[in-house]
């Protein structure tokens, strides 16, 4: 089974380790100094059990890679349409797209039935070009919950959490999400497949789309916004917005919205992607994760004024900062 890792940052190069460490066949795609630090000394994984240095195929042109079982895609999701012609030498017919990439997937309406089947997300999507490029059935859905960063090129800090949960858009228990799963179980993560991954979707992008936007907008950590009264409630706002979105497409979540902004504040003093994005200078996940929310709630005829009302202020805090077109 050969496996590519593309886009090797923090959480691609936690993937790549643990796989290269239990003797997968798999290569990182990478870039910049990071690419050469783990070209030249090896991939470095801190965890809480020890740190370990591995040797492992790197490159930052997928042709040196050649055609692959699967292709983990761990890219931030606004950095993925424009290089999906890039993958093209990774993929043959038999190819699997994993799409480990947060905020609503591009494949979103694939195989989910009913009068919005096939309908595309702008958003997530611009031009078709994952839809066209990699075409729907390719594609094995993935919900990332490890937190890991990039402390220098190519040191990997693994912070918590070991799932990346797999799931098809029709929901069977295909062999090929099987089989990767015993690959990633073999590498001592976990990796269960999902009848209703849409479902874990949305409660992941639930705390992603209200508390990434607020604590850009305020620089606030966690466990301050989940807590101030005022930011609690428009957090809170959105939320319920969004569940009513999800509810309206088949959604069931397994905890209330007060639960869910309880488990962020005990999460303690952290600072979002979002907001380090922001801080260091790179482009915001602002799209996927919150103007896809937006985009649903006109597919779905679902009002969002307090999303419409965050999203048009994060966007231009981003756009101020150069951060966003």
């Amino acid at each position: 089974m050969k496996i590519c890792i593309f886009g090797a940052g923090a959480i691609g190069g936690y993937m790549g380790a643990k796989l290269a460490q239990a003797g997968a066949e798999v290569s990182l795609v990478a870039r910049g100094p990071h690419l050469a630090a783990m070209r030249e000394r090896g991939l470095t994984l801190i965890e809480e059990s020890g740190t370990t240095v591995t040797k492992v195929t790197v490159s930052d042109d997928p042709a040196d890679l050649g055609p692959q079982d699967y292709v983990i895609v761990t890219l931030k999701a606004h950095s993925v349409p424009p290089v999906v012609g890039r993958m093209a030498p990774l993929i043959d017919e038999n190819t699997t797209i994993v799409s480990g990439v947060n905020g609503v997937p591009w494949w979103y309406f694939h195989k989910i039935g009913g009068d919005l089947e096939g309908t595309r997300l702008a958003s997530v999507d611009p031009g078709n070009a994952q839809w066209d490029g990699f075409g729907p059935d390719r594609v094995l859905g993935c919900v990332v919950y490890p937190a890991a960063e990039v402390v220098e090129p190519g040191v990997v800090k693994h912070i918590e959490g070991n799932r990346f949960s797999l799931g098809e858009p029709d929901g069977s228990k295909s062999d090929r999400a099987l089989a990767l799963s015993k690959a990633l179980t073999s590498a001592g993560l976990k990796a269960p497949v999902r009848p209703k991954l849409r479902d874990e979707i949305w409660v992941k992008l639930w705390g992603n789309l209200s508390f990434n936007p607020i604590s850009a907008l305020t620089h606030a950590t966690l466990d301050v916004l989940c807590t101030d009264p005022g930011t609690r409630a428009v957090a809170r706002a959105m939320m319920v917005e969004a569940q009513e979105i999800a509810e309206t497409l088949g959604v069931k979540f397994p905890i209330d919205v007060d639960r869910r902004i309880d488990g962020g504040a005990a999460v303690g003093a952290h600072r979002t992607s979002m907001l380090q994005d922001l801080d260091l200078g790179r482009p915001m996940e602002i799209d996927a994760l919150v103007g896809s929310v937006q985009e649903l709630g006109r597919v779905t005829g679902t009002p969002t004024p307090t999303i419409d009302t965050v999203l048009a202020l994060v966007q231009l805090r981003a756009r101020v900062a150069g951060l966003y077109d």
